[in-house]
């Protein structure tokens, strides 16, 4: 499992706001990452469907932001999706040292 993820809180909210709604799906993209296992990647198909799941990871927050762009309490949705997109970000980085790291893809 991918550890930038594993602390991240996935509690159940009950979703009453739209900025609740948008937590509480910024959090199902947080689940999902959370089960990537960078140890797994042993080839290039491998390391390309992990980066995939990250970029579409990514393109689903952006999607969330600018939808709930005018919602009321906003700051905390962009609080979530920024603490996500840097995540993604940890998570390519580490992908990119891992392979630099001496471990050959075949």
């Amino acid at each position: 499992m991918f550890s930038a993820f594993s602390s991240m809180d996935y509690h159940s909210i009950w979703a009453s706001t739209p900025a609740e709604t948008a937590v509480k799906r910024l959090n199902g993209i947080g689940e999902v990452l959370s089960s990537l296992d960078i140890s797994a990647i042993h080839t290039q198909d491998d390391k390309t469907r992990t980066l995939w799941t990250l970029d579409t990871a990514d393109k689903c927050i952006r999607m969330i932001l600018s939808e709930f762009r005018t919602a009321p309490a906003k700051e905390q949705v962009v609080r979530e999706a920024k603490s996500l997109v840097d995540l993604i970000e940890l998570a390519r980085d580490e992908i990119s040292n891992y392979r630099d790291g001496g471990r050959v893809l075949s």
